[in-house]
């Protein structure tokens, strides 16, 4: 319950109270089993990113490198825009919006750690383009998340996601970056 108060509301917007009210426990229990609200947001935030496909599993041999960044990026986007309440990412949302510098450091450190599986997918095959991929494709991630709270649609979602991987493909596809 209370990953999804998070999830609706954002960091800033759930408190103890309601915490311990979702939960069913007493203040001074949530502190003993939990340390701090901070330390319970990433606990959730751990258990929400570990819930979540890695870029590797949607990796098959031989595919080319925009292939799994697309089925990726349009899982991403279905996920985002599923449950009414909890659209977006909770892991990437929080990286824009908390006030608590601990939490958000812990999102930014889930949400770098998804940029650097990217980056060493792409390194296998275009190492020199592994950083400006995994650059585009974290900020398509967060205009996805952002969107998604927006209120935009699954398909349009999808299409943003789609158009992403046609870029990643195109810039794959040269041996300069430049070009493309």
């Amino acid at each position: 319950m209370g990953q999804r108060l998070f999830h609706e509301r954002g960091y800033d917007g759930v408190s103890l109270s309601d915490l311990t009210s979702a939960i069913g426990i007493a203040a001074p229990s949530f502190y003993a089993a939990f340390g701090s609200k901070a330390q319970f947001f990433e606990m959730i935030l751990n258990r929400y990113s570990g819930a979540t496909p890695s870029i590797d599993s949607f990796m098959v041999e031989n595919d080319a490198v925009a292939t799994p960044i697309e089925k990726y990026l349009v899982a991403r986007a279905e996920a985002y825009s599923r449950d009414a309440a909890t659209k977006g990412c909770l892991v990437l949302n929080a990286t824009r919006n908390c006030s608590d510098a601990g939490a958000a450091a812990a999102a930014g450190q889930i949400a770098e750690g998804g940029r650097l599986r990217v980056r060493d997918l792409v390194a296998r095959s275009r190492p020199d383009l592994a950083e400006p991929v995994s650059d585009l494709v974290a900020s398509v991630m967060q205009g996805l998340s952002a969107h998604a709270r927006q209120g935009w649609s699954t398909e349009r979602l999808v299409s943003v996601a789609r158009s992403a991987a046609l870029a990643v493909d195109a810039m794959t596809q040269t041996s300069d970056l430049a070009e493309v």
